[in-house]
């Protein structure tokens, strides 16, 4: 299991969030295996969330998507996300 990293900033957490669920479907459908969100305590749109893909390849493929970044420009992204990959130790 891959496990996949963005962090990034949203303009409304609310707006960000219906997006980011009305995305699950066609999330999985992507290649994404479980999922969580992370909220920073000090700044409510500061967002990390995490994806879980069976590789590195579809994780990459994923986050490379066009698709991907249509739906985070549509859901008010306001920055460029950090994005990062590990693996279990």
């Amino acid at each position: 299991m891959v496990r996949m990293f963005i962090r990034h900033t949203v303009r409304d957490y609310r707006v960000w969030r219906r997006a980011y669920n009305a995305f699950d479907k066609e999330r999985k459908t992507m290649g994404v295996t479980g999922h969580a969100v992370y909220r920073s305590v000090d700044k409510p749109n500061d967002i990390t969330v995490s994806h879980d893909f069976v590789s590195v390849t579809k994780a990459k493929a994923f986050s490379g998507s066009a698709r991907l970044k249509e739906v985070m420009k549509g859901a008010g992204v306001a920055s460029v996300p950090s994005i990062w990959y590990v693996k279990l130790a």
